[in-house]
Order: structure tokens, then sequence, then C-alpha cells
């Protein structure tokens, strides 16, 4: 165990948390909702009754952010900073919990190293920007961890395991899948803390049985996530590089990653402290990802890389602990002092994962949505009254119907004719709306805007149909992904 003191861990793990707060402030503005948000925010929308009514139908696994998103939305109000605010507070906790649980096995180069790493590595920056529960579940997830180690450390008053019990059951509340963190942590007290089994097992069956009503609600709706068969989400690309990494840098943190845990099994008796954090990360990794492709295999499809994004503090610390075996290697075999080596190496590292920070902040990072863009210029161009037909040809995430909910201002004074039911009014999680093709002039009147997704409106459906009625366009905006069509019927 590293004799550095808790205070000194402090002072480098509070900068630390800040840094990655920050980081993950910075231009969260700027991206488009997308359709994951867009669900968040009209969820969170909703009165309380039909939000309670909604999450016994659907997404009642993420009823307890949307809840959360209620009461903050209802003070900051719906817009990108605003909602993705909670999450980038998250990023700052997660890297600070990051630094700490390396710092308390490796010390303060550790923290600083693993700390840096957690603050930009591809998945945080993505988690920091989004307006879903990922950063927030993978907060709790490192510092119910940096608790265990705690508790492993010393006895622990009773208290403290209670501690860990409600930890335990406020993350599977906020991400179902951390369930599987438990499973992690009883691998670890099973090999590197077996006096503390009993303790751990009694809080961590109390914490699973508080979050039993969110289990069994998965149970009832586990159809939702039936889409996944559909999607070839499960590949090498994504299992081995794309969990916590972007495209470029993936293979030479994977390299990082072996190095680190390669060489903490060869000096495992020169850096026990270091070996027993190199298993813990290893475990953390491998244990969920290796559960849930077997689940995906032998039960039904259940893998998507955002769903371990928790295990992203474990991935940063083993990639951290791969730059801290080369540096020094770089002073035996080159006399180069380690914590320069450690400089250089971390530098490049961190200004590698610079240009992916960077795309992520782009305004069509999420998705391709450009959702913000195409109803602003819906509200600078289009007059009060005019009916507005959204593409109901691609899923009900990916349709410009959602634009209206984001970015309601935008649309008001517009008559929605094809709207039957909002979603606020109904348990489902979207609107229900008739086809477009039923829409007549009665109920478009003399102007329409045609919000179509894809390169061709011209020749899509609603345009044909318009077109069919005696509407003709007159004018074509191309955003990105949205065209926006004015037309207007012919006298």
């Amino acid at each position: 165990m590293s004799s550095t003191s808790p205070a000194g861990l402090w002072r480098i793990t509070l900068p630390i948390g800040v840094i990655g707060a920050l980081l993950g402030v910075a231009g969260s503005w700027i991206p488009s909702f997308w359709g994951d948000e867009a669900a968040s925010v009209m969820s969170a929308s909703r009165s309380w009754p039909s939000l309670w009514g909604m999450l016994q139908h659907v997404d009642g696994v993420h009823g307890a952010y949307y809840a959360f998103l209620h009461v903050w939305i209802g003070v900051f109000g719906a817009g990108e900073f605003a909602v993705r605010l909670p999450s980038a507070i998250a990023a700052g906790f997660l890297a600070a919990g990051t630094a700490l649980l390396a710092g308390r096995f490796g010390g303060p180069r550790a923290a600083v190293t693993a700390g840096l790493i957690a603050c930009l590595i591809p998945r945080t920056v993505l988690m920091a920007a989004e307006g879903r529960s990922y950063a927030i579940g993978s907060a709790i997830a490192v510092w119910l961890t940096v608790l265990l180690v705690l508790l492993r450390e010393r006895p622990g008053h009773r208290w403290a395991w209670a501690g860990y019990a409600l930890g335990v059951a406020a993350s599977i509340y906020v991400f179902l899948y951390l369930a599987l963190l438990v499973a992690v942590h009883g691998l670890f007290v099973l090999l590197l803390a077996r006096r503390r089994l009993l303790p751990w097992a009694a809080a961590a069956a109390a914490g699973v049985a508080l979050a039993a009503p969110v289990i069994v609600l998965a149970a009832i709706q586990r159809d939702q996530i039936g889409f996944l068969s559909a999607r070839d989400y499960l590949t090498p690309l994504n299992v081995l590089a794309l969990q916590w990494f972007d495209p470029v840098t993936a293979w030479p943190c994977l390299a990082l990653l072996v190095v680190g845990v390669v060489c903490a099994v060869r000096d495992r008796r020169i850096h026990p402290a270091e070996s027993r954090l190199a298993a813990l990360c290893l475990i953390w990794v491998a244990l969920p990802t290796g559960a849930i492709l077997l689940a995906s295999v032998t039960i039904a499809p259940m893998y998507t890389v955002r769903y371990l994004s928790f295990c992203t503090p474990a991935a940063a610390i083993l990639v951290a602990l791969g730059v801290l075996a080369i540096a020094r290697a770089a002073r035996r075999l080159l006399g180069v002092r380690t914590s320069t080596a450690t400089g250089v190496l971390l530098a490049v590292l961190l200004a590698s994962f610079v240009p992916n920070a960077i795309v992520q902040r782009m305004p069509f990072a999420k998705d391709d949505s450009d959702g913000r863009e195409a109803a602003a210029y819906l509200q600078t161009h289009a007059r009060a009254g005019s009916a507005v037909v959204f593409d109901d040809r691609p899923k009900n995430s990916e349709q410009p119907r959602l634009f209206a909910a984001t970015y309601p201002h935008a649309f008001r004074g517009l008559r929605d004719p094809a709207l039957l039911v909002s979603f606020r009014e109904r348990t489902g999680l979207w609107d229900r709306t008739r086809p477009n093709a039923a829409l007549g002039v009665a109920d478009l009147g003399p102007d329409v805007w045609a919000l179509e997704r894809g390169a061709s409106p011209s020749a899509s459906p609603d345009v044909r149909h318009l077109e069919s009625l005696g509407y003709r366009v007159v004018e074509t905006h191309r955003v990105h992904v949205t065209t926006i069509l004015h037309l207007t019927l012919d006298s």
C-alpha cells in the first residue's frame, strides 16, 4: 500500500475532479440533442403522475434518472447546457474517484496519471456531455469501489457497510447493469480481502434486495432492449476498442493496458499494491464485459458499448499503469527520470485524446442530430398558424418530430395536424400520430412546412402526397441530415 497520506491524496484528487468537471462542461452545449437525450427530456418534462404512469410500461430502469432530471430542469431549464450539466459534474467526480483509487495503491504519480487519463479518455468525454445516466452511474461505481477499498483496509463500522449497501442499491437504480459491479467487488474480496467476505456479502445482499423493485421491473420490461437483436453492436472493434476509446487511440491505449497488466503481474513482489490495483481493475473490465457477451450469445442480445461505461475508471487506471511501467523501463534502460518519462508519455497520450474531444463537441456530434439548427430555421422563417409535417419514416428516436419536444419554443404558434395524443398524455414514450398520408388540405391549410430526414426529400412520400393535394415546394433548406421544405397551396 502506498504510504501517501490521505491529506496528500485529497490535494491531488480535488484539482483533478475540478479539471474533469470543467472539461466535461466545455462545449457541452454545442451539439444538438439526439434521440436518447430527447427521451430523457421528454420523460423528465412530464408531470409526476404522467411520469409514474409511463415508467410502469416503459423505461422503468431509467426512472431514478428521469425523476432527478424532472426536478433539475424544473429549476435550471431544459436547454442542452442545463440538461448535460449533471453529467459534466459527474465526470469530475469520476476523475476524482479514479485518482483517489489509483493513489491509494500506487501513490501520487499513479493518482495524477490515472486521474488525468480519466478526464480525457474518450468514453468520459462522451458521457460528460450527454443527458443520460451513464456518467452519474460511472461516478457512483468508482466511489463505491473506493469505499470498498477503505473497508478492506480497516474493519469499518457497521454504518460504513450500511453506506456501501445503500450505494449498491443506488447504483442499480441509476443504471441496472451496475449490478455487475457487485460481482466485480465480490470476486475482488474473495481473492484479495477474504477476511471481509462476510460483511461484504451481507451489505451487497442488502443493497441488491433494496434494488429488487427496479430489477423486477427490468425483467418485466425486458423486451425494451429487443432492438439490439437488429443491431450489429457485438463486434471485436466495439468490444476491444470502442467501449472506452476512439478508433485512433484505441490500439495504443490497449497496448498500454496490456503492458500495465503484464508488468503488474511480473513486478508483484516489487510493487504489490499496484499488482492488487491491476487485479481489481482487470476484474472490473473483464467480468462485466464477459458476462454481457455471454448473455448476449446464450440468452438475448443485450450488448452495446454504452452499457459498459461504468468500467471507464478501471480502463483509465490500467492504461495509467502501462504509462508508469514504460516510464520505469525508460529509467532503467535510458537513465531518464521516472517523473520526466511519465510526464512526457502522459502529455503525448492526453494530446492524442484532444482531437476526439473536439469532434465530440461539434454541432452534429450526437448521432448526426441537427435538431437545434432545424428548429432555429423554422422559428425564423415559419409564420404562426402554419402546419408542420414531420417525416414519420425513421424510427421514433430519429424522427424530426422530436425537435418539437426538445426545442418547443421554436414551434409555438405552429400546428401539428398529424398529432393525435401528446406523449405527456400517454403511457408510451412518444407521441401517437396518424400517418401523414391521411392528412388532407382541410387539416393542413394553405401553408405547410415539411421536415424530412435524408438527402432526397423531394422523393419522400410526404412531399409526393402534398404535391398530389396541390401543394408546391417554394423553398428548400438543407441543415445536416434534415431538410426543411416550405410548400404552399396552388391557388
